[in-house]
């Protein structure tokens, strides 16, 4: 079937300008970490994107080692965009990282410029693209001198192969000396990409002052932190969940009865504000505007519809922010 965006996808969403950039994010963003694999199949996959942009959500965000296996994601994401959104290209914000292993030997990872650069042009070959619109290292190399990787951000704005660049999974130090050097060759840091949820607060201590400092936007993935921020574990740990399969990003040893008994705490605060639990994570990260967006997972069209509802929301009392803070902190 052929696909027509709806003409109300830009009714609700609210679009934050992403530091000191022209550009602006939907509050909510989609990733592509899980669910765009190959064990995944496409059609379940369309419905999730179109349902996605058709509310708002602009911005598809992705990496060269999503699948599985890995490069699936951006050759399924490319696929589907060439089937449904290529006519809708200039309203829609992509972007992908290297880094993390994708082939063997020596270059295959890390961030080296013979990674970050092949990296790229693979990722545009799986994606059909000419350019992405936000280029990442997704995490600092401990081997390669920094002024090497940002150095290759700053060649693929250059060749026309990406508008912006950003970083993730580093530290505040790391972002500051990042964005020095980046600046000195002419291409700001547009944004960085960490974890950051309820239960995970680590941007708080010094990141967060860096980016405003640094003039950068941020966009927090996992703010459900990997569901458990959902309606999925006030019961216990489901059969089915990441927890129980022994995910390295979730595991049942950590979730303990404590950690349960504060899930269900933030969700009976959810339900005083007519929300959902994942809406409330999502809007609590979202609090204040110090966070550019919020990167969101989804496995079906419900799920991006609950997620994209918690923009109607983002307004806490101080007596709200007070609780989550003490279930939070202990």
């Amino acid at each position: 079937m052929d696909y027509t965006a709806a003409d109300t996808r830009y009714a609700e969403m609210p679009y934050r300008r992403c530091g000191r950039s022209g550009l602006r994010l939907p509050a909510v963003s989609l990733g592509l970490w899980h669910n765009f694999g190959d064990d995944r199949g496409l059609d379940g996959q369309r419905a999730i994107l179109r349902r996605a942009f058709d509310l708002g959500v602009t911005h598809f965000d992705l990496a060269n080692n999503y699948g599985p296996p890995p490069g699936a994601a951006e050759s399924n994401f490319g696929t589907l965009f060439a089937r449904d959104f290529r006519p809708y290209r200039d309203e829609i914000v992509v972007s992908t990282k290297a880094g993390y292993d994708m082939w063997p030997g020596p270059y295959g990872e890390w961030g080296s410029r013979k990674h970050v650069l092949s990296s790229l042009d693979q990722s545009l070959r799986r994606l059909g693209l000419d350019h992405v619109d936000v280029f990442y290292s997704h995490r600092p190399d401990p081997d390669t001198p920094l002024a090497e990787t940002m150095g290759a951000l700053d060649t693929a704005v250059r060749s026309g192969k990406a508008l912006y660049v950003g970083i993730s999974n580093y530290s505040a130090e790391q972002t500051r000396e990042a964005a020095a050097i980046l600046a000195g060759l002419g291409t700001p840091l547009l944004i960085h990409q960490p974890a950051y949820s309820i239960v995970n607060r680590w941007i708080e201590d010094g990141l967060q002052d860096v980016l405003d400092e640094v003039g950068a936007g941020s966009i927090a993935y996992s703010p459900l932190a990997q569901g458990l921020l959902t309606d999925r574990y006030l019961s216990g740990i489901p059969a089915d969940s990441r927890a129980a399969g022994a995910s390295p990003f979730l595991s049942a040893d950590g979730i303990t009865e404590d950690t349960l008994r504060r899930v269900r705490a933030l969700d009976e605060v959810a339900r005083r504000r007519g929300q959902s639990l994942a809406q409330l994570a999502i809007a609590w990260v979202l609090r204040g505007g110090r966070v550019t967006s919020a990167l969101v997972g989804a496995s079906s069209v419900a799920q991006v519809e609950n997620s994209v509802a918690a923009v109607r929301g983002l307004d806490f009392d101080a007596e709200e922010l007070a609780a989550i803070e003490k279930i939070s902190l202990g």
